[in-house]
C-alpha cells in the first residue's frame, strides 16, 4: 500500500496541486451554474407542459425567457458559447430532430381521410400562400435589405414554413380527441407539409447564389422538386404503413409492450427519415407521410393516441430545449446585425404579407372571415425556419455579411412570433372561431 500511495504520489503531482489550489472557498463555477439552469429548465418545461391545453405557447414563452437569461449571463461571464457561423451543424442536427419528431406526430394527429376535396384549404396554403410568401420576402430582401437575389430566395424559403409544434398548440388536438375543424385542420396540415415543401426553394436560392451554369434550372426541377418530393412523400407514406401493421402484428401475438408504444413514434420517424434521406429525398415530407400513413392502417384511437402521446412529449421538450438553445444564443452583436431593415421585415412579415397571401389564397372559399383571419394569422414561424438558415449558411456560399444578416433577421422573426402568436392564441382563438371549434378544458365537467 505504501509503494502505491509512494507511486501515485509520483504520477499525479500536478493534479493534486491543482485539486488542491480548487478546494476552499471557490463560487461561481460556470459548470455548477450551467447544471443550477438546467434544473431549474426542466423544472420549467414539466409546469409549462402541465397546463398546455390550458394555456397555449405558456412553455415556448417561458422557455424564451429562460435562454435571454441565459444570454445575458453568457455574455457577462464571458463564456464561449454556440456561435451561429461556426457552430451551423450542431444548430442544423439539433432543430432537424426537433422538427422531425413534431412532423410525424402531427401526420399521427390528422383524421381526416385523403380525399382531394377534404384538402382543400391546405392546398391553397401551399399551392399560393407558401409561394407568395417566398416571393414577398425575397422582393423585401433585395429591395429593402440590400441582399442579393440568391440569399434573398433563401431567406423566404427559410420563413415560409409554419412551424409544427407551435402550429400545433393551436391546430387539432390528439387522435380522436375533437372535431377536425376546418380552420384547425389547415393550419395543422399546412405545418405538416410546408416544412419539406419549402426544402426547393432553399436549393434554388443555393444554386442562384452560387450561379451553378446553364443547366442548373433544368437538376433543380428534375432532383430537387420531382424526385425529391414525389420519392419523399411515396417512402414516408409506404413506411408509416408498413411500421403501423407491423406494431399491430406484433401486438396481436403479446410480442411487444404496450407501455412502450410512446417510443415507437421515435423509432419510426429516425428509420423513415434516414431510409428517405439515403435516398435522395425530403425527409421532412417522409416523416410527416409517415404518421399520416401510420394513422391511416388503425383508424382506432388505442395505439394511435398512445404513439401520439409519446412523439408530444419528446417534441414538446425537443422544441423547448431548441428554443432554449435559439435564446441563449441571442447577443448585443447579433441584434445589431438584424439591422433596421431586418427588424422592418418582422411585422411585415406577419401582419401584411402572410394576412395578404392568405386573403388572397382564400377568394372564393366558404369560410367565414373569421376563420380566414385565424388561418392568416397563425403563421407561427419556429424551428423549422432554423433548421433551414442553419442549412443555407452550411453550404458556404454566402458571404458572412449576408449569413449574420440571414441568420439574425430569421432569429428575430421566430424570437417576435413565439411572443406574439403566444399571447393571442387563447384570445384570437375564442374571439375569431365558433365556440364548437374551442377545445375543451381537460377539467371541464
Amino acid at each position: 500500500m505504501a509503494a502505491i500511495s509512494a507511486a501515485s504520489k509520483r504520477t499525479y503531482p500536478a493534479v493534486v496541486t491543482v485539486l488542491g489550489a480548487d478546494r476552499g472557498f471557490s463560487f461561481a463555477d460556470p459548470y455548477a451554474i450551467a447544471l443550477v439552469f438546467a434544473g431549474v429548465a426542466l423544472f420549467a418545461a414539466i409546469g409549462a407542459l402541465s397546463h398546455q391545453r390550458e394555456r397555449a405557447f405558456s412553455a415556448s414563452l417561458i422557455y424564451l425567457a429562460l435562454g435571454l437569461g441565459a444570454a445575458v449571463i453568457i455574455e457577462l461571464l464571458g463564456v464561449q458559447w454556440i456561435a451561429p457561423l461556426r457552430d451551423t451543424s450542431l444548430i442544423e442536427h439539433l432543430s432537424e430532430f426537433a422538427v422531425i419528431v413534431a412532423l410525424f406526430g402531427t401526420g399521427v394527429r390528422l383524421e381526416r381521410a385523403l380525399h382531394p376535396r377534404g384538402w382543400g384549404s391546405v392546398a391553397r396554403l401551399l399551392g399560393i400562400v407558401m409561394p407568395l410568401t417566398i416571393a414577398a420576402v425575397a422582393l423585401f430582401g433585395t429591395q429593402v435589405m440590400g441582399l442579393s437575389l440568391g440569399a434573398a430566395i433563401i431567406l423566404g424559403a427559410a420563413l415560409a414554413p409554419t412551424d409544427p409544434v407551435l402550429a400545433g398548440d393551436v391546430g387539432v388536438g390528439p387522435p380522436g380527441d375533437e372535431d377536425e375543424h376546418e380552420p384547425r385542420f389547415a393550419v395543422t396540415a399546412e405545418a405538416g407539409l410546408n416544412d419539406g415543401l419549402a426544402f426547393p426553394f432553399v436549393f434554388l436560392g443555393a444554386f442562384v447564389a452560387a450561379e451553378g451554369g446553364s443547366d442548373w434550372l433544368w437538376k433543380w426541377l428534375a432532383a430537387d422538386v420531382a424526385y425529391a418530393i414525389v420519392v419523399g412523400l411515396a417512402v414516408g407514406a409506404a413506411s408509416g404503413y408498413a411500421i403501423a401493421a407491423g406494431i399491430v402484428w406484433l401486438r396481436d401475438r403479446r410480442w411487444m409492450n404496450d407501455a412502450l408504444d410512446g417510443w415507437i413514434a421515435v423509432a419510426a420517424v429516425l428509420l423513415v427519415y434516414g431510409v428517405t434521406e439515403v435516398a435522395g429525398a425530403y425527409g421532412f415530407l417522409a416523416a410527416f407521410a409517415a404518421g399520416v400513413g401510420f394513422r391511416r392502417y388503425e383508424h382506432g384511437h388505442e395505439i394511435n393516441r398512445r404513439v401520439h402521446e409519446g412523439a408530444d412529449v419528446v417534441e414538446k421538450f425537443c422544441e423547448l430545449g431548441v428554443i432554449l438553445l435559439l435564446g441563449s444564443m441571442l447577443t448585443t452583436a447579433g441584434v445589431r446585425e438584424v439591422g433596421w431593415a431586418g427588424w422592418l421585415l418582422v411585422p411585415v412579415l406577419l401582419l401584411l404579407i402572410r394576412p395578404l397571401a392568405t386573403a388572397v389564397a382564400f377568394v372564393g372559399s366558404s369560410l367565414s372571415r373569421g376563420e380566414r383571419t385565424f388561418i392568416g394569422w397563425f403563421g407561427v414561424r419556429g424551428i423549422g425556419s432554423l433548421y433551414y438558415v442553419a442549412v443555407a449558411l452550411g453550404l458556404g456560399i454566402l458571404t458572412v455579411d449576408e449569413s449574420r444578416a440571414l441568420f439574425w433577421t430569421v432569429a428575430a422573426c421566430i424570437i417576435v412570433s413565439i411572443v406574439v402568436h403566444g399571447v393571442t392564441a387563447a384570445p384570437l382563438s375564442r374571439r375569431l372561431l365558433p365556440q364548437s371549434m374551442q377545445p375543451e378544458s381537460p377539467h371541464s365537467e
